[in-house]
């Protein structure tokens, strides 16, 4: 059975709460009847759904792609067009020093090693910045753990795109310069198109800067849902989540394109940049890693000298046991005989 020539790398399930809209039965299935040959599940900033869908996507005969959308965190220049929109946000943060933000990339596990790290940065996302109510890591962290992962730029509002829509091109450039250093070989120039604006913008400064340094790239589709019937669905969940009305304007908003899109759709939307659509087919041959299951890893308990921890536990139970019997079963007055009897059933069932 011929394959479809196209792979998602930038799907958001269930997992990415509040957020994202596709179970991972759904995601299986849609790779099923579009014949797609693997699929990434890229949710933000969690792994939560790694070893459920791997398993899933696995019985499927669909090749799982480990990945997260990861927030990576960069200063932002005060002076700079963008910084002067973002005002408010930065009066909110106390109004001193450099403003901190974050911006996504997508990181994709090619092998046991870049899970490992994978986990270990989603991990120093919680905490190792102060708030794990904005989980994100510096490109510090990158440099540290990015061995067997595969990065996608992140698209308009990633940390390259970001720079690009502030003007800022050289700074846009030293940025991308600085991710192949830590990718070497393993990043990829993401160009999306949802029909937003911000692609738009950014795209020209996207390729320009992809053909001028030699990197790949490669066309993703952001997909939330699983078609655009369920676009007002999802906008809905969008405002219970960020607690706001669907009549606000400023607010976020996805488009009726964030689905899961076919091979087909995605050929015909970027029919002027094949190669980034084969890349995806490069990329999930490059990403064939699969997450086993593991016994859970209990910390050791210092049960003293000579005693396991199965003596421990059995010896608390049997200890709190008897201190229960006495305040709720013994009754003033009961011969030992009556305390036996009254004990036994108790006894048999924590044996």
């Amino acid at each position: 059975m011929a394959h479809a020539d196209f792979v998602h790398l930038r799907v958001h399930t269930a997992y990415s709460l509040s957020e994202g809209a596709i179970t991972i039965d759904t995601l299986t299935e849609l790779c099923k009847t579009r014949k797609m040959p693997a699929v990434a599940i890229t949710d933000t900033n969690n792994l939560f759904g790694a070893l459920e869908f791997a398993s899933a996507a696995a019985k499927a005969g669909v090749q799982p792609v480990i990945g997260c959308q990861l927030s990576i965190s960069r200063e932002i220049k005060r002076d700079s067009p963008g910084a002067i929109n973002r005002a408010l946000n930065a009066s909110r943060n106390g109004g001193s020093g450099p403003e901190i933000e974050s911006d996504p990339m997508v990181l994709l596990v090619q092998n046991e090693t870049g899970y490992r790290n994978l986990l270990k940065l989603v991990s120093h996302a919680y905490l190792g910045n102060g708030d794990a109510n904005d989980p994100q890591v510096p490109l510090a962290a990158l440099e540290e753990y990015a061995d067997g992962l595969i990065a996608l730029t992140g698209g308009p509002e990633g940390p390259v795109g970001r720079l690009l829509l502030d003007g800022q091109a050289d700074a846009a450039r030293s940025l991308l310069e600085r991710l192949a250093g830590i990718f070497p070989g393993r990043l990829y120039v993401e160009i999306m198109r949802h029909g937003l604006n911000s692609e738009k913008e950014t795209e020209p400064g996207f390729l320009d800067l992809a053909y001028d340094m030699d990197l790949p790239l490669v066309a993703t589709n952001e997909a939330f849902f699983s078609d655009a019937s369920m676009h007002e669905a999802h906008d809905a969940l969008i405002c219970i989540a960020e607690g706001t009305y669907i009549s606000s304007s400023d607010r976020r908003r996805l488009t009726p394109d964030h689905g899961f899109k076919s091979a087909n759709e995605m050929r015909a939307l970027f029919a002027d940049l094949p190669e980034a659509v084969n890349n995806t087919i490069t990329i999930a041959r490059r990403t064939a890693f699969m997450v086993e299951p593991r016994a859970p890893i209990l910390p050791p308990y210092d049960c003293g000298e000579g005693r396991t921890e199965e003596e421990e536990l059995r010896g608390q139970a049997e200890t709190g046991l008897k201190n229960r019997l006495e305040t709720l079963i013994y009754k003033p007055g009961m011969s030992d005989e009556e305390r036996q009897h009254a004990a036994d059933p108790y006894l048999k069932r924590l044996d």
